[in-house]
C-alpha cells in the first residue's frame, strides 16, 4: 500500500511560486479513480502532510537539501543548536546575519506549494465523510502553519484555498487564534470516537507520527495547546491563561510519559534529512552555545546528542616550519555563529548524533511538564512550578535512556566559557546565569530561566520551537554574533535575530499579496523586527 501511495506522489508537481492562485491550482496528475483505490484520497495527502512538518517529502527535485535550507541554515543554528563546519558563501551566509533569499524562503515556498494544497484536499474530501480524519488534518494544519508563522510573522491561513483566490493574511495575533479554535474543533471530533469499542480510525493505517489512536492525538492537539497558549503569555495574557487551563483539564489530558512523543516514522520511504545532511555529507556540528552548556553542566545528555571529537589535530605553524597540536580527541567542542570563518578545521569537532533512520521529534512529553512548570510559575494553574520543572528533566532523561538525573538535580554546575579550537579571538565568556537545581528563593526571572533553558536541552533537536522560545524568553542566554552582517545593520548584535523576512519572489510575482502580508506585520520587512508574541518582556 505504500509503495502503491509513493508511486503517484512521484507524479506530483506543484510549481514553487509565489503567487497563490497559482499555488491553488491542482497540478498534480493524480487521476479521481487513483485517489478512490484503497482510501488511497486519504493515505496519499496524509503521507504528504506528515512528512512535509519536518520537511523531507521527495517532490522529484531531490531530497534532504530542502530541509538543510528551510531549517538547518536558520532555525537549528539561530536557536543554538548546531553549525555547519563549511564556510558556505566565503564564510558570510545566514551565521553572520547575511541573509540568504534563496534559503530562507523555502519553508515558505515549500509549504505553499506542496503541503497546504493536501491539506485543502484532505479538508473537502473528509469533513462531512470522515470526520475523524478531518480532525487529524486540522491539528496537523495548525503543526505545519504555527512552524511557518514563528518565522514569518502573518501568513495565508484561513483564506488559503478559497474560491474567490483572494489570499488576506492573517496577523500573527490572529491566526494564533484560529490555531486554537483548530485544535478545540479537532479535540471536539475526536472525543465522539473515544468509547467506541470496535472503531479502528481510518487515519490510523497512514499515521506516521503516533500510534493511530483517537486518545493519542487529542493528547497531541492538547500539549500543542498549551504549546500556543504558552507563546501568547506576554502578547494575549487573559485568553492564553484560559486556552491554557482549558487544554489542561481536558479529560483525556496531555503527553507525560517520556514514550508520549510526537515523531516521524523512518522507513524506506522517509528517512531523517538532518541524518543525511550530518552523516553523508558531514556539515552538522555542535553550536558553542551547545558546548557551554552541556560541558558547564557536566550534562549527561551531552553524548547522547553529540559525538566526541574523533582525533587531536596537527597544524603547520603559521612560518610553514614547525607544526602545534591542538587536543581534542574525546572532547565536546562546538562552532560559534558569525565568526565569518574561511576554513575547514572546525569538521574536526563534534558531531550531532543523527542518522537517517533517528525518528525527527517534533514534540515530546518533557516538553509539556516544561510549559507547566512556566505556567504553574505564572500563576495559571495550582501546580508546583519546582515538581513540574523536575519531572520535565526526569522525563528528559528517560527519553533520552540517559543515568544520574536525581544527582543532576542537585547540581549547582554552571556554564563554561567558550574557548574556540582555533581561534582565540572567537572566544567569549559564559551567558547562560543558572545551575540545573531548582532555587525556590530565585526571583520569578530566574526561575523562568532555568525553566526555559532546560526546556531547550529537552526539545533538542527540534530547531524550529527552540528558536521561538528563546527569542520569546530571551532563554537560553545564547552567544552573540562576533560579525553583524545584517542588511543596513537591521539585526541588533545583542537582540539577534527575530524572524525571517518573506521571500523575495512575492514581491517579484505579486506586489499587492506582498504589501498585505507586511501591512499585517506591522512593520518592516526584515529580521530585526519582533513577532506579535515577542514582546520583549517575561513578567
Amino acid at each position: 500500500m505504500r509503495g502503491l501511495i509513493y508511486m503517484i506522489i512521484g507524479v506530483i508537481s506543484v510549481s514553487c511560486t509565489g503567487r497563490f492562485k497559482d499555488l491553488n491550482t491542482d497540478k498534480t496528475g493524480i487521476t479521481d479513480e487513483n485517489m478512490q483505490v484503497d482510501l488511497n484520497h486519504l493515505g496519499i495527502p496524509l503521507d504528504v502532510i506528515q512528512q512535509g512538518i519536518y520537511f523531507n517529502y521527495d517532490y522529484g527535485k531531490g531530497k534532504n537539501w530542502p530541509y538543510q535550507l528551510m531549517q538547518n541554515l536558520s532555525a537549528d543554528m539561530f536557536s543554538g543548536y548546531m553549525h555547519d563546519y563549511k564556510p558556505l558563501n566565503g564564510g558570510s551566509h545566514n551565521s553572520d546575519y547575511n541573509l540568504q533569499d534563496g534559503w530562507n524562503g523555502t519553508l515558505w515556498e515549500n509549504t505553499y506549494a506542496y503541503i497546504m494544497p493536501q491539506i485543502k484536499r484532505l479538508e473537502d474530501s473528509t469533513r462531512l465523510k470522515y470526520p475523524a480524519v478531518y480532525a487529524v488534518t486540522e491539528i496537523l494544519k495548525v503543526e505545519v502553519m504555527h512552524r511557518v508563522s514563528d518565522y514569518y510573522g502573518p501568513v495565508i491561513y484561513t483564506s488559503f484555498g478559497n474560491k474567490k483566490m483572494i489570499y488576506q493574511p492573517d496577523t500573527q495575533q490572529d491566526v494564533y487564534h484560529y490555531f486554537l479554535d483548530d485544535l478545540k474543533t479537532a479535540v471536539g471530533i475526536l472525543e465522539n470516537y473515544v468509547n467506541l469499542a470496535d472503531y479502528t480510525p481510518e487515519f490510523s493505517r497512514f499515521d506516521l507520527l503516533l500510534d493511530g489512536k483517537v486518545e493519542s492525538w487529542i493528547r497531541f492537539a492538547n500539549s500543542l495547546r498549551l504549546r500556543l497558549a504558552i507563546r501568547m503569555a506576554m502578547a494575549d495574557p487573559d485568553k492564553a491563561r484560559q486556552e491554557f487551563a482549558d487544554a489542561l483539564a481536558d479529560p483525556l489530558g496531555v503527553f507525560e510519559e517520556p514514550t508520549q512523543l510526537v515523531a516521524v516514522t523512518t522507513d524506506e520511504e522517509y528517512s531523517n534529512p538532518l541524518g543525511e545532511i550530518n552523516r553523508v555529507w558531514g556539515e552538522v556540528y555542535m553550536n558553542a552555545s551547545m558546548e557551554s552548556i552541556l560541558n558547564g553542566f557536566d550534562d549527561p545528555r551531552r553524548e547522547a546528542f553529540f559525538e566526541p571529537c574523533p582525533d587531536d589535530v596537527l597544524l603547520p605553524d603559521r612560518d610553514g616550519r614547525d607544526s602545534v597540536l591542538i587536543p581534542l580527541k574525546g572532547q565536546y567542542r562546538g562552532i560559534r555563529q558569525g565568526t565569518m570563518f574561511a576554513h575547514t578545521l572546525y569538521s574536526a569537532l563534534s558531531k550531532i548524533y543523527v542518522n537517517v533512520q533517528t525518528k525527527p521529534i517534533l514534540m515530546t512529553a518533557a516538553e509539556v511538564w516544561f510549559l507547566r512548570a512556566e505556567a504553574a510559575l505564572r500563576g495559571w494553574t495550582a501546580e508546583d512550578p519546582r515538581i513540574c520543572y523536575e519531572q520535565g528533566i526526569r522525563c528528559s532523561f528517560s527519553q533520552w535512556q540517559v543515568a544520574g538525573v536525581e544527582t543532576y538535580l542537585q547540581s549547582d554546575c554552571r556554564a563554561a566559557d567558550f574557548e574556540d579550537a582555533f581561534t582565540p579571538e572567537n572566544n567569549i565568556k559564559a551567558r547562560c546565569l543558572v545551575s540545573p537545581r531548582w532555587d525556590d528563593a530565585a526571583s520569578d526571572e530566574m526561575k523562568l530561566e532555568r525553566i526555559i533553558t532546560q526546556k531547550w536541552l529537552a526539545v533538542f533537536p527540534e530547531g524550529c520551537e527552540a528558536w521561538a522560545e528563546q527569542r520569546r524568553t530571551g532563554y537560553p542566554r545564547l552567544f552573540s554574533v562576533r560579525y553583524n552582517n545584517s542588511r543596513n545593520g537591521c539585526v541588533d548584535t545583542e537582540k539577534m535575530i527575530r524572524r525571517l523576512n518573506y521571500p523575495s519572489s512575492i514581491l517579484d510575482s505579486d506586489s499587492g499579496q506582498y504589501e498585505m502580508l507586511v501591512n499585517a506585520l506591522g512593520g518592516p520587512d526584515h529580521a530585526g523586527t519582533p513577532l506579535w508574541w515577542d514582546t520583549g518582556r517575561n513578567f
